[in-house]
């Protein structure tokens, strides 16, 4: 006659061998601080996705942990409209950081100064990016984007119009101070694209993001080399 194993407690394993007993309580039995454990459903009761965090780690014996779903970035459909602008004004400052040195035998006619002096107007952006680059990315932090590039385009703005008034062969000291003024504005652009690509686009578009946010910069470099030289020079 069959013995009844529909005893509770332990002894409704006794008929199990002795290595195989507390292996089957041990599965019966949750692991220590498991019990403590408090899954919270996810929005509208789906399921949480393997990307959800954990909190509540690291707590007090006893303490609860619920998982909290990942947070998505918002897609807006001007996201593309706003890296075009970004793009533009990262490649207008790009272009006046060489448009000096392209066609250096012209200038240093016009201002009847020597080859070193217009290697000055390209090396004062890389000077101006050292000592400056950490406050901005404070800024960067505390303000935000927008203000930032803001911040950017009137620098560069500015620039250009004081160098549009130093067109004059005794102007030179006027130049470099615009040379110098859309160099502070480099700092405010460049590092840009991958921040703006992480706020206003998804995961799957990050990448492309940057990367057209970066082109920007380099095709107006491009296009400053594109400049065709004064035949008669």
């Amino acid at each position: 006659m069959p013995r009844n194993n529909t005893l509770k407690g332990d002894r409704a394993n006794s008929e199990l061998g002795g290595e195989e007993w507390p292996r089957s309580k041990a599965a019966r039995e949750p692991a220590p601080g498991l019990s403590s454990l408090q899954w919270s459903p996810g929005p509208l009761g789906r399921p949480i996705s393997m990307g959800s965090q954990l909190d509540g780690i690291g707590g007090s014996p006893g303490d609860h942990v619920r998982l909290v779903p990942k947070p998505k970035t918002k897609l807006y459909r001007r996201r593309w409209f706003m890296l075009f602008l970004f793009s533009a004004v990262s490649a207008s400052n790009g272009f006046m950081w060489l448009q000096y040195g392209i066609i250096s035998n012209i200038f240093m006619r016009f201002y009847n100064i020597d080859s070193l002096a217009i290697d000055w107007l390209s090396m004062i952006y890389l000077l101006t990016y050292v000592p400056l680059i950490v406050p901005v990315l404070w800024l960067l932090e505390h303000r935000g984007i927008r203000d930032v590039v803001l911040v950017g385009s009137a620098f560069n703005c500015i620039g250009a119009w004081i160098k549009i008034g130093s067109a004059s062969p005794h102007l030179f000291a006027v130049t470099f101070f615009g040379q110098f003024v859309c160099s502070v504005a480099t700092v405010f652009v460049l590092g840009i694209p991958s921040y703006l690509a992480s706020v206003w686009f998804g995961e799957k578009e990050v990448s492309t993001a940057c990367s057209i946010g970066v082109l920007g910069n380099q095709l107006g470099i491009a296009i400053g080399f594109l400049v065709p030289p004064n035949p008669g020079a």
